[in-house]
């Protein structure tokens, strides 16, 4: 489990400076988040996580079928866990410490000071303390209602829900839906016919079909203080064309207090599921667990293992686990956990054009894998909420969708019912491709779409209809050909690294097959499916006429190495080679060439052209700059090391240093720092951000380095070192790990100079995180209004290599001196009218040094033959701000050289 992630996705992730000091004991250290050693260092308490090594408690719940999947997972897991926490549950017993266990993944929270906190680490069963924060749910958005069709919503009319009620007479009758969310309005007019709590006549039973572990709804009975809960619910099961499944029954886990959701909630509602209790949290009966579970929830970007034993126990239960993918994009690697989750099955959301929602978060996921795994509408959805009707947008609103599709093929085929496998193929071979290959993946399974669009019909139809399988491989010239396109009517797979592929369901029939991959001909021919059977169909291809295309990259004048060269619509992409010279080869044919740099120093360019034989095309591409005027190039100056020894270790914490000389950024010059574990080197404070975004952008942290911004950790086998000269100043972080993946390491050093140049060199990277696929580089103004990214979720960082980043050249150096007499809590600061000097925004305004005091200093660049005005101000101690009366102060810069100030505080 990592809880802090869900906090930094919603800026409230709190701010480590030096916390090495306070850590407890050496041996354990590295287990404890920095978080929770700081909560204590005063010597009070605080509650945390603490996680335990528990070993796979499911491997003999795998023989169990059907609904007894749910006792055999609750019996195994639950002794599993007790037998795990047995010797921390007797120090807790010991020590009088408050605490709450849980068997569904093996975590408990406990209450206690530095001392118990040094103990619990100190023991081999305890894998990781963490810090006790709540999940905000993802923000949905108020939407437009759209037109219904023939009284039905459009989004479950666009999925084909209809069609399968009045063609195959399935409404999900028989099969039960939960969900883990804000609660439900068990009443509602939409709702309270479905409610599995509802007697024949008409009294309500809650107990087994609500739960409510925080005991924020009154009197214990169902309610719904958001209206999320309601809202995704009536998706599922909603009368009157309100839902995709209005035949099955609902039960409902309030795992969210309001818009927050406490870690212990989410935890004891994933135990409920499988075994739902009565409302006092007692007497557990898994032979009542649902069969379907939806989650629109999650936390920030990224993989985050933290609620993964949980689902890994829903599946082994039988209970299929839909999520939203989250609403984090347009942005590519911008899926949700737990919906990044392999084990998950999350849906991105499209709206009733059948576009993809811009909200929608987009792939990869875990280990890889494309996420979202198939879409559903989640634009202007109109459903139930408390006390009447909604329309909202997320994938929040998509989820449900797949949930009671899940509902609708097990109602149609009881066979599938609790065959997870087997029901993902189903969705996935009948979701509607749809090409987006933005995010990567194919134009039939993308990380964009996922499979492609929800189709409820066709699902069921495959599910209930006889079928059988068909596999093949594909080669060319005697060798498998992977990425080849296999299609049959409108479904589509590529072939496998091995050139194989499989249908794992077919309708039983004769069936026309196409195969096509680029620099081959187009295979075409027919096969017969069997009910039960498995067909098999291999292909040759015979490879097309082809040419090559080469040529030299260069950008001001100089070859450009490393640079990707691609042709549209194909799999054809190389990189230039260390002389910036590039060579592939293609069919004959019109082509689209995509030249895209792996960093940020030169623009990529696009040329369209016809190959009909050998071509030569060299290309220039314009050098990258960002609006103050900086720019980079690939580095020449080596690799340098740091010498002394930083108090940083652990996770997600920052330290403080002191710079040799005045540190000009865009303009401002510095002489503190803040070096951070993940990776930077922020200007205005201490940054612990492991949530690494693209640059520029207006959210915390700003002002700031990014030699490898990434979720890092410091553990024994890493460091943080510091170097420095009259001229120079080097931060080295050596040797450093991935969170949570000790197998991926690299070694970065950033070198300041005096002049406002930055190298970042980069040695030893080992593993493909380490090759900056998940980091960003480059630098950022205060603000976030202009920044330079080298690279973002690139592929960008090599044994050896660097780049330079380099301030615009037609600057001069300016010092502002001035003289003041203050008080305690006041600070003196320089404003003026340019960009440099805050474009008279007292929060911009650029903060003077008292090192002379009383003449306070900054040195800065600015433009030359520039006309300024400035004035000096006060911050004073209650944060307040004090102009000089006088009127402004003005000058034009000179054209080469220097400008110096020598002034007194209202007076000139």
């Amino acid at each position: 489990m990592r809880f802090r992630s869900w906090v930094a996705a919603f800026g409230a992730a709190a701010v480590m400076t030096g916390v090495a000091a306070a850590a407890p004991a050496a041996a354990a250290d590295n287990k404890i988040s920095a978080k929770v050693s700081a909560q204590v260092a005063d010597g009070g308490t605080t509650t945390f996580w603490v996680m335990l090594r528990g070993g796979d408690d499911l491997a003999a719940t795998r023989k169990a079928t059907g609904k007894a999947k749910a006792g055999a997972v609750y019996r195994d897991v639950r002794a599993g866990a007790n037998r795990d926490q047995a010797g921390l549950r007797t120090l807790l017993g010991k020590r009088k410490a408050p605490y709450q266990a849980y068997w569904i993944a093996d975590t408990m929270r406990v209450t206690g000071n530095a001392a118990l906190l040094a103990a619990v680490a100190a023991r081999p069963e305890v894998k990781a303390v963490l810090p006790d924060e709540p999940v905000k749910l993802p923000a949905v958005q108020a939407g437009t209602a759209q037109a219904e069709v023939s009284s039905v919503e459009w989004n479950v009319d666009r999925i084909n829900a209809p069609r399968v009620w009045s063609e195959r007479g399935d409404t999900g009758a028989g099969i039960v839906v939960a969900n883990v969310d804000t609660g439900v309005q068990f009443d509602h007019p939409a709702l309270a016919a479905s409610y599995r709590g509802r007697n024949a006549d008409g009294s309500v039973s809650h107990d087994y079909n609500w739960y409510d572990p925080s005991h924020t709804c009154a009197d214990n009975l169902p309610c719904d203080n958001s209206g999320h809960g309601t809202h995704t619910m009536g998706t599922m099961a909603g009368a009157d064309g309100l839902g995709v499944a209005p035949g099955v029954k609902w039960i409902a886990a309030k795992g969210c207090e309001s818009n927050s959701c406490s870690v212990g909630s989410l935890l004891a509602a994933g135990q409920w599921i499988v075994a739902p209790t009565d409302r006092a949290g007692n007497n557990p009966r898994p032979d009542l667990a649902p069969d379907v579970v939806n989650n629109s929830w999650g936390g920030g970007s990224g993989f985050d293992p933290w609620y993964s034993e949980i689902v890994s126990n829903w599946v082994g239960a039988g209970i299929f686990p839909a999520f939203s993918n989250g609403n984090n994009g347009p942005i590519c690697g911008s899926a949700s956990t737990p919906g990044s989750y392999a084990a998950t099955y999350a849906s991105g959301a499209f709206d009733v054009n059948n576009a993809i929602a811009s909200f929608s978060s987009r792939g990869f996921g875990q280990d890889g894998a494309v996420k979202p795994d198939i879409a559903a509408p989640g634009v202007d959805v109109r459903s139930s909420v408390p006390g009447g009707y909604g329309v909202y947008s997320g994938t929040s609103m998509a989820s449900p969708h797949t949930a009671a599709t899940v509902a609708l093929i097990w109602a149609a085929a009881p066979a599938l019912r609790h065959d997870i496998a087997a029901t993902r193929e189903i969705l996935d071979e009948t979701a509607i491709d749809t090409d987006d290959t933005s995010c990567g993946g194919t134009a039939a399974d993308n990380n964009v779409w996922g499979q492609g669009r929800l189709d409820a019909y066709a699902a069921v139809t495959l599910a209930v209809s006889p079928s059988g399988s068909l596999a093949g491989t594909v080669t060319g010239e005697g060798f498998p050909i992977s990425g080849a396109a296999v299609t049959i009517g409108g479904r589509s797979l590529t072939t496998a690294a091995d050139g194989g592929f499989r249908f794992a369901r077919l309708v039983a029939g004769n069936h026309h097959v196409r195969i096509s991959a680029f620099g081959y001909d187009t295979f075409e021919g027919d096969v017969s499916i069997t009910a039960g059977g498995s067909a098999r169909l291999d292909a040759a291809l015979t490879t097309s006429a082809s040419a090559v295309l080469s040529g030299l990259l260069t950008s001001g004048g100089s070859p450009v190495p490393g640079v990707s060269v691609a042709l549209t619509g194909t799999p054809v992409s190389v990189t230039s080679d260390s002389g910036g010279h590039y060579r592939l080869a293609a069919p004959f044919g019109s082509y689209e060439v995509v030249v895209h740099p792996a960093g940020g120093c030169a623009s990529g360019v696009t040329r369209q052209l016809t190959l009909s034989g050998d071509q030569t095309l060299d290309l220039e591409l314009p050098l990258t700059s960002d609006h103050y005027g900086y720019t980079c190039a690939a580095a020449t100056e080596g690799y340098r090391e740091g010498d002394q020894l930083l108090a940083l270790t652990g996770d997600d914490s920052a330290a403080s240093v002191t710079l040799p000389f005045s540190f000009p950024l865009y303009g401002v010059a510095h002489t503190q720092a803040w070096v951070g574990t993940n990776g930077l080197i922020a200007f205005d404070g201490a940054s612990t951000s492991f949530a690494n975004t693209d640059l520029p952008l207006n959210t915390e942290p700003n002002d700031a380095l990014y030699p490898f911004w990434d979720d890092l950790y410091v553990d024994a086998a890493a460091a943080v070192y510091t170097a420095s000269t009259a001229d120079t100043f080097v931060v080295e972080w050596r040797n450093v790990m991935f969170f949570g993946d000790a197998t991926q390491r690299v070694s970065v050093s950033a070198i300041l100079h005096a002049d406002g140049t930055v190298t970042y060199r980069y040695r030893g990277p080992v593993g493909e995180r380490a090759t900056g696929t998940s980091a960003t580089i480059g630098i950022e103004n205060i603000g976030g209004t202009d920044g330079l990214a080298y690279a973002y979720l690139k592929n960008a960082v090599r044994d050896g290599s660097g780049v330079t980043l380099h301030p615009p050249a037609n600057r001069i150096a300016a010092t502002f001196n001035v003289t003041m007499t203050t008080v305690w809590g006041q600070n003196l600061y320089v404003v003026g009218s340019i960009p440099e000097l805050g474009q008279w925004d007292p929060a911009r305004a650029v903060p003077l040094s008292a090192a002379t005091y009383p003449i306070w200093s900054a040195s800065l660049t600015l433009p030359p033959n520039t006309a300024i005005e400035f004035k000096y101000l006060i911050k004073n101690a209650d944060s307040s701000w004090a102009w000089e009366s006088t009127s402004n102060r003005s000058t034009v810069t000179p054209p080469t050289g220097q400008y110096i100030t020598h002034d007194t505080f209202n007076q000139h």
